[in-house]
């Protein structure tokens, strides 16, 4: 049925198949030589995403008779980038693109979208502590102790556009050398330290971090290096909770890296 009301708005012709996808909600359309890539309910803020080359070209968006919304952008050819790819310097001047645009940061707000605190994340990882469900439950609260200690010190009253979510799969070199960042779901208003952590962390070699930053078009402060840890230091908690609740194959991994994440 899902795939029928998308139809409906296609016409004749026009197949569609699954994108792929934790959400099930992306496809490909496709007729003759041409291809459309479909989303339902994207985000709001796509168009302007759209408009700075961020993602590929939004087409049309239509409300269908369920009171979804269906956006179609431009079918790009081209390859995810390879973990080892995100040590690249496109990578670091499209994220500080991003991360400096004060539109898309105007526009989130405009959508009542609120600011992603330090104070939160530690008050999720509180929440989420149950010790009996840990494999590894004094390290998980040796973390949080970590994060409690760290609190004053991280707290930052800059205010960036993030995507949460750079894991490699998101980002699209196309066949003419352009990159894309997809996938903005799951987009907040935060410190830009909340997306740096991560993605430097789990992609680039420290020796290397200064150069990126370069390209980046911010200086790697200890202040910023101090707020990245903090940060991945609850993301990787938060992770944790996740990975123990699905019995994910990586849960042992996960534990190994907040173990070194707390020893450095």
């Amino acid at each position: 049925m899902e795939q029928l009301d998308i139809l409906d708005v296609l016409g004749e012709g026009w197949s569609i198949t699954p994108a792929g996808g934790i959400t099930g909600e992306a496809y490909i359309a496709s007729t003759g030589q041409s291809k459309l890539f479909l989303k339902r309910n994207s985000s709001p803020f796509l168009a302007i995403l759209s408009a700075d080359g961020i993602v590929p070209k939004l087409l049309w968006t239509k409300r269908i008779y369920s009171g979804d919304v269906i956006s179609a952008q431009q079918f790009i050819e081209g390859d995810e980038l390879d973990p080892t790819a995100m040590e690249r310097p496109e990578v670091a001047k499209l994220l500080g693109k991003i991360h400096d645009s004060k539109e898309l940061l105007f526009m989130l707000q405009q959508l009542d979208q609120r600011p992603i605190e330090p104070d939160e994340l530690l008050r999720q990882c509180k929440i989420y502590f149950q010790p009996s469900g840990l494999a590894r439950a004094d390290l998980v609260e040796e973390a949080i102790a970590f994060l409690e200690r760290q609190l004053p010190a991280v707290r930052s009253e800059e205010q960036v556009v993030c995507h949460s979510d750079l894991n490699h799969n998101n980002w699209l070199i196309g066949a003419d050398g352009h990159l894309y960042l997809n996938d903005w779901d799951d987009a907040i208003i935060a410190d830009r330290a909340y997306d740096l952590g991560m993605m430097l962390y789990s992609y680039v070699d420290e020796a290397l971090w200064p150069e990126w930053f370069e390209q980046y078009g911010h200086p790697l402060t200890l202040d910023l290096k101090r707020r990245m840890h903090w940060y991945v230091v609850a993301q990787a908690v938060l992770s944790i909770y996740w990975y123990e609740d699905y019995d994910h194959p990586d849960r042992m991994d996960s534990y190994l890296f907040l173990e070194q994440l707390l020893e450095s």
